[in-house]
């Protein structure tokens, strides 16, 4: 059972990774078979060194600054359901929906994300 605070130590990660784009700050999230999928985007990464890859990517995203808030909806099992939203300077605001499962070491093994202009 994953607990509220391994939740929170994970985002904190997740949005320190989106922040720095150093390789092992983004490895430290995911199980090295992690999938990753995002919708409507056809993103569908597979495997950690194919995550690090489209997350690095996707650094023109950041340029302008960006912020991002966060709650916790529900935890079931493994699995932790969280709502977002991210502002980009440039791309706008995003309001999204994550599942995240995770393994036994505490790693994410399954991410989906639902994301939305507004």
């Amino acid at each position: 059972m994953v607990t509220e605070k391994q939740v929170r130590s994970w985002v904190e990660g997740y949005v320190r990774a989106w922040s720095t784009s150093r390789k092992e700050d983004i490895a430290a999230l995911f199980a090295p078979h992690a999938e990753y999928h995002e919708w409507p985007y056809e993103t569908d990464w597979v495997g950690r060194e194919e995550i690090i890859d489209g997350w690095l990517g996707r650094r023109p995203w950041q340029e302008g600054g960006w912020d991002f808030e966060w709650s916790l909806l529900t935890i079931n099992g493994d699995t932790v359901a969280i709502q977002g939203l991210g502002r980009y300077k440039k791309l706008g605001t995003f309001s999204n929906l994550w599942t995240v499962t995770f393994g036994e070491d505490g790693k994410c093994v399954m991410f989906r994300m639902w994301n939305n202009q507004v």
